[in-house]
């Protein structure tokens, strides 16, 4: 594939992802790559790192019979373009969902987050709340807890990039572990997340995702989120559905619980056999929730 976000995918992933690419020009004048299936109120589904808008397919054909299924990848990820001079800030990021929003003139609409999808998408839905009725959480953070010491290895000047745009190793290492339940990931799937990170230029945004994480007292991102986690009261009243993989590793059950206190009417589901990945583990239980979630008034 080309870093403009031109990309044939192979027979195998595009029986996966049989979806039409649709591209929006964001900040710095780069192509953003989004989903734009079925009709009906829209469905905002935002992904984290290292995964991109492939990682909510089964959601998407799952629902899109009867909602307007809108999934970008961030830029730097997936079919997007991958410029190596973008800032790769998450209040960056937040201000390419936000231009979606307004170009799209998404009303009524539901706000679906996945890892940094959290705060990039509260984030983005706070500069318009008006356009959001309710909010569906995964394994994700919009407020600061303990994350593994682990990480910061990833952060020192050479290893980091070494292991995750060298060798890949953050994707790979997350894809060989971090699943609860395998069997759902099969040679295909695994291809299908692998295939747009296939260089070290095209890791770029992997690497720059973790260098966002505020994990330092200084880092400039910890103000950013404890800003967002002032301002997460004003939703208190919008329905949130909160579906948690309980073998995550890195957002584990103490973030659930802040969730749970942030939002204590939300509705609540914990899947002992799912991770971090629990999209593409449970996505039966998860497409059934949602349906059940979106049809209330």
């Amino acid at each position: 594939m080309s870093t403009n976000g031109a990309a044939v995918l192979p027979p195998d992933i595009r029986e996966l992802y049989p979806f039409e690419s649709h591209y929006l020009q964001v900040s710095g004048g780069h192509r953003m790559h989004y989903l734009d299936e079925g009709s009906g109120p829209p469905l905002l589904m935002l992904h984290g790192n290292p995964t991109w808008s492939f990682y909510y397919r089964q959601l998407v054909q799952g629902l899109r019979d009867r909602y307007r299924c809108i999934v970008p990848d961030h830029i730097g990820c997936g079919l997007s373009d991958k410029p190596q001079q973008w800032s790769y800030r998450i209040a960056d990021h937040a201000a390419n969902i936000a231009t979606l929003i307004e170009r799209l003139d998404l009303r009524d609409a539901t706000l679906v987050v996945h890892d940094w999808g959290g705060p990039i998408g509260y984030l983005a839905a706070l500069r318009s709340s008006e356009r959001f009725r309710r909010f569906v959480v995964f394994n994700s953070a919009v407020f600061l807890l303990p994350l593994p010491k682990l990480l910061t290895l990833l952060r020192l000047p050479l290893y980091g990039p070494l292991v995750v745009r060298g060798l890949n190793g953050f994707l790979r290492t997350g894809l060989a572990t971090s699943i609860a339940n395998p069997a759902r990931f099969t040679r295909a799937v695994r291809a299908g997340y692998l295939f747009p990170y296939d260089s070290w230029a095209h890791r770029v945004a992997i690497l720059r995702f973790v260098q966002e994480i505020p994990l330092e007292a200084k880092h400039p991102n910890r103000r950013l989120m404890d800003e967002l986690d002032g301002r997460l009261s004003t939703l208190s009243s919008r329905p949130h559905l909160v579906m948690w993989g309980l073998q995550d590793r890195v957002f584990h059950r103490g973030f659930l619980e802040g969730w749970r206190q942030r939002f204590p009417a939300a509705e609540i589901h914990a899947f002992e056999d799912a991770s971090h990945w629990v999209v593409d583990e449970v996505p039966e239980r998860i497409v059934a929730l949602m349906r059940e979630f979106l049809a209330r008034d």
